[in-house]
């Protein structure tokens, strides 16, 4: 029989087998050092990396990113390269309603995404403060001023295309656009942006 505070004891039984008993009060240390390593290993930080964002102006950035930085920069990047986002726009292709409803969809995503980080690491950590700026910023000012410009005088045309829709492919359609240059070249710098963003990230 242990005494009540052996944590552990270590001895020969009658049979000359060896027996390791460990006390319930044993337990808790253990326990303590399982969450402490979890902990250090849930905050293990990756080596400092360089980013270089054109989209949004953001520019240069360092940061060591903890797992779950790395975690959400993969979802956000895995976002960007299945859309019509870092996917590179194809005017022969492409139809310019559906890359809209795209780059609207990943605003949410990416909302949705930022919003998964863990309050402790985006109020104290600077790698998850700087995820959380370049996230934001790439699509508030690298996005945004595209959609703000061209789409709703975009949609509101194009909406009133049923009948030459009924003859002509969209992208037929869509290249009769009054400002359908001006439109196609700023929807491509705003997409090889985005491509240089999924690189990065």
């Amino acid at each position: 029989m242990t005494e009540p505070f052996d944590l552990i004891r270590l001895y020969l039984d009658a049979k000359r087998s060896l027996v390791l008993q460990l006390s319930p009060w044993a337990g808790i240390p253990l326990v303590l050092l399982v969450v402490l390593a979890w902990w250090r290993l849930r905050r293990r930080r990756f080596k400092l990396v360089k980013l270089d964002v054109s989209l949004g102006g953001i520019g240069t950035a360092e940061i060591r990113p903890t797992i779950e930085d790395v975690a959400i920069a993969h979802k956000i990047w895995t976002e960007l390269v299945t859309r019509k986002a870092a996917l590179p726009i194809d005017p022969e292709h492409d139809v310019i309603v559906e890359v809209y409803d795209s780059w609207y969809a990943l605003f949410g995503r990416v909302r949705e995404l930022v919003s998964q980080l863990p309050p402790d690491l985006v109020r104290d950590d600077p790698a998850t403060k700087e995820l959380i700026r370049i996230a934001t910023e790439s699509l508030n000012l690298g996005l945004r001023p595209h959609l703000t410009r061209w789409q709703a005088r975009f949609r509101n045309w194009y909406a009133q295309q049923a009948d030459a829709l009924r003859v002509k492919t969209p992208q037929e359609v869509q290249r009769e656009y009054p400002d359908y240059d001006a439109l196609m070249a700023d929807m491509r710098a705003v997409n090889q942006n985005l491509i240089q963003y999924a690189s990065e990230l």
